[in-house]
């Protein structure tokens, strides 16, 4: 069925409309990306502080020797989306995990997960989410987020104890050239080579590190810290990375966008043009039949 020249302004008008949405959207993912990454940056050198005293503590009681113990329950911290427009990050995690899950073996493990939408992917995938946690709406959040976990981790770990419990984050970062890459980072317990390395690294400082409190009280906080940064810089990271997959997509449908207003433009300039040049005919063939019918009338009588 043919298009009217109305029916092609009525959606010129919608598509212009989408078209203002869509570049709102995709301003809001430059500006929503700046306070992540800020966050990202501030969490690092709390995070080098941390990794600081736990050298200081090495330092000054000497070659710690951690008791291996068995792993009874294994812990994966999932950081989804919420806020939707972002294309299928939220299934591309869940199949990470999943596809995880299936090389590990064993039990069924515990999931943590961030982001109701995270939730119903992982569910797609029969995988049984414990606890969900609403992800955070700005920078202030990120901390409140990150508090949550630490805590929450730290209630599974009294349940488990005397056995230990292994905790993984998955999330999805910026990998090389500006593309993503989903990740699993192993968080508890702190891997041997950390400890290695931080032991062997020589104390550059003439003044020796001591310490007044409990060494098992400062141990334990030092590492509560250490899984706090590690939980806050995987949210900032999960947060930096979905902004920059929504902004990825607004501009894919924008230039989709305009590619469909130029052509629907195109197909209304044809039309004008068409309904311009069938009026001036029309009127060319008036006015030949009126001359022709003057003509006529005007023609002198055979006597």
């Amino acid at each position: 069925m043919p298009q009217t020249l109305e029916t092609l302004t009525r959606q010129m008008g919608s598509m212009e409309s989408i078209h203002s949405v869509v570049r709102t959207m995709k301003t809001l993912s430059v500006i929503n990306s700046a306070p992540y990454e800020q966050a990202g940056r501030a969490i690092e050198a709390y995070h080098q502080t941390v990794l600081d005293g736990l050298h200081a503590f090495l330092r000054s009681t000497g070659p710690l020797n951690v008791p291996v113990q068995e792993v009874s329950e294994k812990v994966f911290v999932v950081f989804g989306s919420d806020h939707g427009l972002c294309g299928s990050y939220n299934e591309v995690l869940a199949a990470h995990l999943s596809a995880q899950i299936a090389t590990e073996g064993g039990g069924a493990p515990t999931v943590l997960c961030v982001g109701a939408q995270m939730a119903d992917a992982l569910a797609d995938r029969s995988i049984e989410v414990e606890r969900l946690f609403l992800p955070p709406a700005s920078v202030d959040g990120i901390g409140r987020l990150a508090n949550l976990l630490t805590q929450h981790l730290d209630e599974i770990r009294q349940k488990a104890h005397p056995s230990d419990i292994a905790v993984n984050l998955t999330f999805t970062a910026r990998g090389d050239g500006g593309g993503q890459v989903t990740k699993s980072v192993p968080l508890l317990p702190l891997g041997d080579a950390l400890l290695h390395d931080l032991q062997k690294e020589p104390w550059e400082s003439r003044s020796l590190p001591t310490f007044s409190m409990q060494a098992r009280e400062l141990f334990l906080s030092l590492i509560r810290g250490f899984v706090f940064a590690s939980l806050f810089k995987a949210s900032a990271e999960a947060m930096v990375t979905e902004n920059a997959a929504r902004l990825a997509l607004m501009q894919q449908a924008e230039q989709s966008i305009e590619d469909r207003l130029e052509a629907l433009r195109s197909d209304a300039n044809a039309l004008r043009q068409s309904g311009i040049t069938t009026e001036l005919l029309d009127v060319i063939i008036g006015f030949e039949a009126l001359r022709k019918t003057g003509k006529k009338t005007s023609a002198p009588r055979e006597t």
